[in-house]
């Protein structure tokens, strides 16, 4: 089996939260949401290569909170960038052998082990595997003039794990920074690959907002 790593970013803010504390930071039953993330990759599997990628100034609170809540799960830190695609190419480039390489949103703390071994087995035999989930809602495209409605069956919503082999991933993030790379999938097809959709949970929810928050408090307590 190939050398297995996960890139747990987690730059984020509490800004949309109305927090000064960074997002991945808050407290999500009694402990802080980053920890959850990073005990379910330690879960799926122990000897995973975890590298997480904070913000240089986070550094001294992150070692602060393993301390306080007795964190000892092992992992390497990575100084951030100036934006996501900046800090998961310093994750990468701490990554010295081949294997297949996860990205994951530091805040997505309710991914399951099945999703994060399916995304592992589909990018070992593609190459590439980024998980979606259906939309429900009508979706509509604001245009210079107006606005019109998109075939949702011709839409999906993207998650996290990412998973890449490496030598795929460290090629296509050789590729100049561009605006339109808002995740890792982006990044891949811009330097010539197909991108691999696989199912995704609904329960992967992104925490971006206090709602977010109190979703996720409710999907762990009710497990």
């Amino acid at each position: 089996m190939e050398k297995q790593f996960v890139i747990i970013v987690a730059g984020g803010s509490g800004l949309r939260m109305g927090v000064s504390i960074p997002k991945q930071f808050l407290n999500l039953m009694k402990k802080p949401v980053l920890m959850h993330t990073i005990s379910k990759f330690y879960e799926y599997n122990s000897k995973l290569n975890i590298i997480l990628v904070l913000p240089t100034e986070h550094f001294a609170t992150w070692e602060s909170l393993c301390e306080k809540f007795d964190f000892h799960v092992k992992h390497k830190i990575v100084a951030g960038g100036d934006t996501r695609y900046q800090s998961v190419r310093n994750g990468i480039e701490s990554i010295n052998s081949q294997g297949l390489v996860a990205v994951h949103d530091g805040v997505r703390p309710l991914v399951s082990n099945e999703l994060i071994a399916n995304c592992f087995n589909e990018a070992q035999k593609s190459g590439n595997a980024i998980p979606c989930i259906e939309v429900n809602e009508t979706v509509r495209e604001l245009l210079p003039n107006g606005n019109r409605q998109l075939n949702r069956n011709n839409i999906k919503l993207i998650q996290t794990p990412q998973v890449f082999k490496s030598e795929i991933l460290k090629q296509a993030y050789e590729l100049p920074f561009s605006v339109e790379f808002t995740d890792d999938a982006s990044v891949i097809e811009k330097a010539g690959y197909k991108i691999n959709l696989i199912n995704g949970e609904k329960q992967n929810i992104k925490i971006t907002t206090e709602l977010d928050l109190k979703m996720a408090e409710c999907l762990l307590t009710n497990k």
